[in-house]
Parts: C-alpha cells; sequence; structure tokens
C-alpha cells in the first residue's frame, strides 16, 4: 500500500543512469540526461519525435504508419498507453491485436525508431475517460489521480503488469525505449506532489530505470506538475518561452516540447479545426536551431474506434482522430507533412537512415448497399434490471453503449418531464412512439409529455457518448446513463426496468422484423451485404443517417451524427473481404434511407443542423 509521505524526503533517482541499447538493433548504447543537452552514446542528441497510438489503427497498417511517420524526417515515436484498452474488466488484461503494445514498440525498432513511453496511468488524449478504465467509478468514493489507495492499488497492478511486456525493451535490454513519462499534464488537474512521487515510484517498481520525464503546460501547471531530479516538459512550447518557462526547474536543459501541436482535436457540432502548415514550419525551425526536443502531437491521429471517444464537459469528440495532423487518418501524407519532411531532413545526420515515403493503401468506392433487414432494439432486450430508482451505467456493470429506462405514467394531460443528471444523450418514448430528443451537450433535458388518461410506457433510451478526459470538475462526473431522479411535473418517477444495451458487438439475437412499417420511429438494427472483388480503405457515406454506429464484420467503426462536421466513418481495408461482407447499423434517429456507400474522400468539415429543441 503507498500511502501520503513527505515527498521532499524520499530518496529517488529520477533517471540519468547511463543505459544501453539502440533502435533498429540489438547493438548496446546508452541514453542519458546530460547536464544541459540529451546523450546518446555520450554525444548530444535531438529528439525529434511524433505521437503515433496504436489503439487508433488497425494493427496490419502497424508497420505502414511509423514508415510513413518515419520517411517525415523524425527518429523517435511517442505512445500514450491506455489503461481501459489494456485492462476492460478488472484484473482481465488484453494485451491482443491492437491492444499488443508491445508488438508495437518491436515494430517501431525494426523501422529505426526510438520509443518515448507515455503509460498513464492517465492520458487524456480525447480517449474515453482519459484512458482510465469505467470500472473504478463502480466505487462511489473512488478518488482518481490521488493518493487513494484503491487507485493507487489499481494503478499499481496495471503498470506491473505493462512493465512485464514493456521493461525488456528498454534501451538498457537492446530495445528503443529511452525515456518513460510519469502520469500526464497533472498541474493542469492538481498539484499532489506526493501523489506525483507515488507514481513514479510506480513505474520504477514496475520495472523502467530509463529516465523519467513530466508534461505541462507553464506557469503555474508547470509548478504543480513538475517533480525534484524529474526532466520537466513544456506542452505546446514555442520559441524562447520554452526556456523561460522551464529553466526554473531545469537551469541548463534539455529543452524539451512533448507534445508540439500541427493539429487540433475536434467535438460533434462543431467546426472541423485547420491549423496552417507555416507556423508549425516555423516552430519547428526554431526547435531544430535552438537544440529544443519536440514530438509532433500528432503526427497521426487515426481513428477512435467503437466507444472510445472521450469529451470536453458536455461536448463529445468526433469519431476520426484525424487531427489535421501532416498523415491524415487513412495514413496519407499531407501538404503538411512535405512542408515538415523538407525543413527535418536538413537536420537529419544521416539521411540514409531516412526511408522513402512509402505508397499509400488503395483507396476505393464501394456502390450504394441496401440494408434489406431490419430490427428494432425493442426485439433484443434481455433480463430487465429492476430498481425503484433509476441506476447508472456502472451501478448496472455496464460500461458503454446504451440503457433503455423503462417505468409506467399515469395523468391526463400535460406534464413536464425533467431528467436530473442526464448523460448523455436520450430519446423519449410514450408508448412507443417517439416524443422528444433530450442532449445534454446543448443543456436539453427536459421535455412536455401528452400523457394519455390511462397507464403508459415511458421508455427513455439513454447513450453515453464518451467520458470526459480532461479537467478536474470534468473528470469527477463521469458516470453514465441517468445518474440523479427523474420527475414528471416535480413528482419523482419510481418502479423502474432497465435494460442493457452495451452494442460491444451485434447483437447475437438480432432477428429480421417481418413489417418494417411498424419500426417507423423506433431506434434499430439494419443489416445488409455486400460483394467485392478487390479491398482497399474507404470511407462510408453517413449523410443521409441520423446518430448511431456502424459495423463492418464485426469492427466497430465508430460514431457517426448528423449535426458533423464529421460525415463519413473510415472503413479500413484490411477488414473488408473478398467475396460477402456484412453491415450492421444501429440507427436511433432515421426511418430513411437504408443505403450505405463508400467513398474515396472523407468529409470531415461539414457541420449539419443541430436540434434546438426537445420535439422528435
Amino acid at each position: 500500500m503507498l500511502n501520503r509521505r513527505d515527498f521532499a524526503k524520499r530518496a529517488f533517482v529520477a533517471g540519468g543512469a547511463l543505459l544501453s541499447g539502440e533502435a533498429g538493433s540489438s547493438s548496446k548504447h546508452t541514453f542519458e540526461i546530460g547536464q544541459s543537452a540529451f546523450l546518446l552514446d555520450g554525444k548530444p542528441f535531438s529528439i525529434r519525435a511524433g505521437e503515433l497510438h496504436p489503439a487508433r489503427i488497425p494493427r496490419p497498417y502497424w508497420r505502414n504508419r511509423l514508415r510513413m511517420a518515419h520517411a517525415m524526417g523524425i527518429n523517435a515515436i511517442s505512445i500514450y498507453v491506455f489503461w481501459n484498452f489494456n485492462e476492460p474488466e478488472s484484473g482481465k488484461f488484453d494485451f491482443t491485436g491492437r491492444a499488443d503494445i508491445a508488438e508495437f514498440v518491436r515494430m517501431a525498432q525494426a523501422e529505426g525508431l526510438w520509443v518515448i513511453l507515455r503509460p498513464g496511468p492517465y492520458a487524456c488524449a480525447e480517449w474515453e475517460f482519459g484512458g482510465m478504465p469505467w470500472w473504478l467509478l463502480r466505487e462511489k468514493d473512488m478518488e482518481i489521480r490521488s493518493v487513494n489507495r484503491r487507485f493507487l492499488a489499481a494503478a499499481a497492478r496495471y503498470m506491473s503488469e505493462l512493465g512485464r511486456r514493456l521493461a525488456p525493451l528498454q534501451i538498457s535490454n537492446g530495445g528503443p525505449i529511452i525515456m518513460v513519462q510519469v502520469e500526464n499534464e497533472y498541474g493542469s488537474y492538481s498539484g499532489d506532489h506526493a501523489y506525483m512521487h507515488d507514481i513514479a515510484t510506480m513505474i520504477r517498481n514496475a520495472g523502467f530505470r530509463c529516465p523519467l520525464f513530466t508534461n505541462n503546460g507553464g506557469g503555474g501547471m508547470m509548478k504543480r506538475g513538475s517533480l525534484p531530479g524529474i526532466l520537466p516538459g513544456l506542452d505546446g512550447g514555442t520559441g524562447p518561452d520554452i526556456m523561460r518557462q522551464i529553466r526554473p526547474y531545469r537551469p541548463h536543459g534539455p529543452w524539451f516540447v512533448p507534445e508540439l501541436y500541427p493539429g487540433w482535436l475536434d467535438h460533434w457540432g462543431q467546426p472541423f479545426i485547420r491549423v496552417a502548415a507555416a507556423p508549425v514550419a516555423n516552430n519547428t525551425q526554431w526547435n531544430l536551431t535552438h537544440n529544443v526536443s519536440f514530438s509532433y502531437y500528432m503526427i497521426h491521429g487515426g481513428t477512435t474506434f467503437g466507444f472510445m471517444n472521450g469529451a470536453n464537459g458536455a461536448i463529445p469528440q468526433i469519431t476520426s482522430y484525424d487531427y489535421d495532423a501532416p498523415i491524415d487518418e487513412s495514413g496519407r501524407p499531407t501538404d503538411k507533412y512535405f512542408a515538415l519532411r523538407k525543413i527535418l531532413l536538413n537536420y537529419a545526420k544521416d539521411e540514409a537512415k531516412i526511408p522513402n515515403v512509402p505508397a499509400c493503401r488503395p483507396i476505393i468506392e464501394i456502390p450504394p448497399i441496401e440494408l434489406n433487414e431490419a430490427c428494432p432494439i425493442a426485439t433484443i432486450l434481455g433480463k430487465p434490471v429492476l430498481a425503484e430508482r433509476p441506476m447508472t451505467m456502472e451501478e448496472l456493470d455496464q460500461g458503454y453503449g446504451y440503457i433503455l429506462y423503462r417505468t409506467h405514467i399515469t395523468g391526463k394531460g400535460l406534464g413536464i418531464l425533467s431528467i436530473n443528471k442526464l448523460r448523455d444523450f436520450a430519446l423519449v418514448f410514450v408508448d412507443s412512439k417517439r416524443v422528444a430528443v433530450l442532449d445534454r451537450r446543448i443543456g436539453q433535458h427536459s421535455c412536455t409529455l401528452q400523457i394519455p388518461d390511462r397507464p403508459a410506457v415511458l421508455d427513455i433510451l439513454v447513450e453515453n457518448s464518451g467520458r470526459c478526459n480532461y479537467g478536474y470538475a470534468c473528470l469527477h462526473d463521469v458516470r453514465k446513463g441517468i445518474v440523479g431522479t427523474v420527475t414528471i411535473s416535480g413528482r419523482e418517477l419510481t418502479g423502474w426496468k432497465m435494460y442493457k444495451l452495451p452494442m460491444s458487438t451485434v447483437p447475437s439475437n438480432f432477428r429480421p422484423y417481418p413489417n418494417r412499417s411498424h419500426i417507423l420511429g423506433l431506434p434499430s438494427l439494419y443489416r445488409g451485404f455486400f460483394d467485392l472483388q478487390l479491398t482497399g480503405d474507404t470511407f462510408l457515406d453517413m449523410r443521409s443517417w441520423g446518430k448511431g454506429i456502424v459495423f463492418i464484420n464485426g469492427h466497430n467503426l465508430g460514431r457517426y451524427w448528423h449535426i458533423g462536421p464529421q460525415q463519413t466513418l473510415y472503413l479500413p481495408g484490411c477488414w473488408l473481404k473478398r467475396k460477402r461482407n456484412e453491415v450492421v447499423v444501429f440507427e436511433m434517429l432515421y426511418d430513411m434511407p437504408r443505403q450505405i456507400a463508400g467513398i474515396k474522400t472523407p468529409i470531415l468539415d461539414q457541420l449539419g443542423r443541430v436540434e434546438t429543441t426537445s420535439d422528435g
């Protein structure tokens, strides 16, 4: 058990011991943090890195993305590890497929790249709950990112499992990992140095012996989030301000910007953000001229598949993590890529080690696919959980997806339905007729109901749109479903049935409904099949659909929503088959049409109509 102690009295070696290893081979090398510079084999070394997230890239494409990044002129890859991706259930670890982080590190080494590891336990990254697992929230008094005994015990178990797989890949063991980050931007969350020291100790106990560093914004954030003896990095730092912010904690450097932003994140219902190439190129040139090490966040964003998008406050991020990065969502180099490559290659000491820009994967069109089978979710409901008051998703032992809350109402006339703490998006039905759409994002949590003069069934279908990933208050208000009470004109409704709809896979009890006219207006699953002679990447055109998710051959491509700015879903060609393919769509809002086509160009910057009332 780790307890709060006087961190200043703890003896702790922060890093800087001579370590050995080499990217691309097992030859012995050394890496250390010197008095004023990073040292590789005792010689000054400048880190030119770019961030990639294995979880956001289909595994068959890992090597292509690494090679494309290396060809831009970088010499290292920075990677977040998402705790919730590797421990989806408490005590049950998954290091397979896109979660096989050790294989990604080995692949980076084979491509001649060093690795900077960012293991958390918190990551941010516009990822669900900042990378922390939802099951922590089953305990109502859990204090995340603190010296809370249970949080530290769970985090230590995760870090130990990670260390078993990645500590052997440190530079001291002939691997490519040269540095490990302690926590992530903690200064923007709190200032508990004892907690930060516990995380640093946890990382050491997991077997990581290479140099450590912290990352924070400037000013008070740097003060709150740094640790004595550990290299401080300045996220978003530019120009002379880099030295000014770091110097009080590390007078002579080395200077390190763990996150240099060539693009930015995007939210549903807001314009897609573009970042011009010129200022990014200017910052890059300045850093290289003044011996500032840096990492582009992101060099390639990829896609937040499934339900793994995060949120800022009540506003969820889109599925695409294109980020307007130098390498776009589908792995193709942009004009920004070539502008930065021109600069970076001038500073590559041995250009022979920089590969040529690799060929891009083919992009195909898919003619319109008919989704002829329909299945309303009312026909696939399992056994309900009964309770007097609504239970949260976490109380129902469910991580992601949807919950249908059902009760009965009486009392003829108009009534105001209010949901206290709706999390996050809901459809309201009376006797299977949709009467309202409620969206926490724009402050909708109540609606007017016309209550019949007889007992009626009230259904509230609630979507978890993604847990918050940043900010103290936001990260402490992340439980999903209906978190409070439900009232009609001030009278609390009780006696609830709750049906779990995790949608982690296509429901096994999908059965085509014989009469589609009977399901108009009801959330439903739609299925179709299509054949291909050749496979390739494509973008599913969702402009005629409303809101939901898409499965292709069992892979959850993520969320779509007509409000934009994202109107297409990236479909990796490696998930397609020659001959027969299956597409399943869960659509919440619209009835028609029922076709999907694959187009060659993504649409990420087209806003649609935003609901401004609670009318269905």
